[in-house]
Formats: structure tokens, sequence, C-alpha cells
């Protein structure tokens, strides 16, 4: 298709109708828009015009193509920021405006693995405390968290006490994060998260594995972060090193 055409009256009018259409709720989250060429109806323009302003607004991630199922609008992420900033999942839930929960998962006090040995790089760890949880966002599930701590430094009796584990360290040891390492991994379909975190089948989720530090470079706290890759959105600024 010709920048011409794109760059038409008809086309920018278009798609600035319907991103705010979107935007106002007119096509809620997740509902399937009308067939194509009853859209091109409603919008008094030609079907070519209308493949070309839904093609976008595929491109701007505001509608889903699921084949054999139709265009679908996706929901507005509930949080979106800079991954090199870190903070708590409550942290990101409250600055969205919604309220965090949590539902328990699982506790347990584990034998540290070899790797876990090398995650917190220390031999001296006897056990760990491994948590597995759901965090909420007004009652929606959006992140399914695994952590694991120093069972010495912070008992796992304690971890319900407080649903931002980051506030519970600091609280309970004087210690305070301070850093991250951060691998970042998008997946598909996980059989068990996925259900829990009510994801469709062709939904991905977002993957974070981060050790966290304190300021004295003390690995302290190792997260397994699955995000529901609609609600959550990051972004991060990348530099030419030549």
């Amino acid at each position: 298709m010709s920048k011409d055409y794109l760059d038409s009256k008809e086309y920018g009018e278009t798609l600035s109708k319907m991103r705010e259409d979107i935007e106002n709720g007119v096509y809620p989250p997740n509902e399937r828009l009308h067939p194509l060429y009853e859209l091109a109806t409603n919008y008094h323009v030609s079907r070519t015009t209308m493949e070309a302003v839904i093609e976008e607004l595929v491109d701007e991630n505001m509608v889903t193509r699921r084949l054999g199922n139709g265009i679908f609008v996706n929901p507005k992420p509930i949080y979106s920021s800079g991954i090199e900033e870190l903070g708590s999942v409550s942290d990101m839930i409250k600055r969205a405006g919604k309220l965090p929960g949590t539902q328990f998962v699982a506790a347990e006090v584990v034998k540290p693995s070899a790797s876990d040995l090398a995650q917190f790089n220390s031999l001296d760890v006897q056990a760990l405390a491994r948590v597995e949880r759901v965090r909420t966002a007004d009652g929606e599930p959006v992140v399914y968290c695994i952590d694991k701590i120093d069972h010495e430094l912070v008992p796992i009796g304690l971890i319900h006490s407080q649903d931002s584990i980051f506030k519970l360290i600091e609280e309970h040891t004087g210690k305070r994060i301070h850093y991250a390492e951060t691998f970042i991994e998008p997946i598909g379909f996980h059989e068990k998260i996925s259900a829990i975190l009510n994801c469709r089948p062709d939904q991905a989720l977002l993957l974070l594995r981060q050790m966290h530090y304190t300021e004295d470079h003390e690995p302290i706290l190792y997260s397994v972060n699955y995000f529901k890759s609609d609600a959550f959105q990051f972004h991060v600024v990348r530099k030419r090193t030549d």
C-alpha cells in the first residue's frame, strides 16, 4: 500500500475515530469487533481503507487478530514503565490506581540446590523459604510470583504478615533492596500458571527472573514472576555504543 494512500484524509480520520472509540469504551476490552465489511459500512469508508486501519491498530497493539475467531480489542495495560525502574509488585499495582491483593498458593522450607547456592553466591545458606503467590489488582489475578529467600533471614512464618516481600525484608532485617539483575523472557501458554491468571490459550506471559541485591551488593531475594501480558507493559531506552 502506497504512502500517499496511508496519508489520505479518509484513512487518517478513520484511524483517529477508531482509536478514540476504543479509548472511550465504545468497543470494550476483549470484545470481538464486527466483521471488516460491517466496520467499513459503519465508518463510511471502503473495505480497503478499513483493512489498513485495522492493520495499524494491530501494529499499535490496540487490537489483535485471532486466527479463525476475528479481531479483538486488547485491554489497556494497568501498568506501564521503564524496565529500569525497580519496585515491588504491590507498588506497581498501587501506582496503576488499583488495590493490590495476595492469594497464597504454597509456602515451604526447601534445601537449596546447587543453582540456588550459585544464585545467592553463598555456600552458607542452609535452607530457603520458597513462596508461591498470585498477586491481584482489584481482585483480578495479574502476576504469579515464586520467591526464594534465606530462611534464617526471613522465617517462612512471617511471609503471610505482609503483601510486599520488599517491605517485609526491610522491616524484619533492616536491609533494603537497592537493585536487581533481571532476565526477561516471553513465553507461551503455561499449563498451570496461564489457567490461574485466566489467560486465553493464545495469550503470552512475560517472565522476569530477578536476583535482588542490597546496596552492599548482597544477594537477598530471588524472584520468578509471570506477568500477564495484557496487564503489564515494560519498555527500555537503548543507546548506540559506536
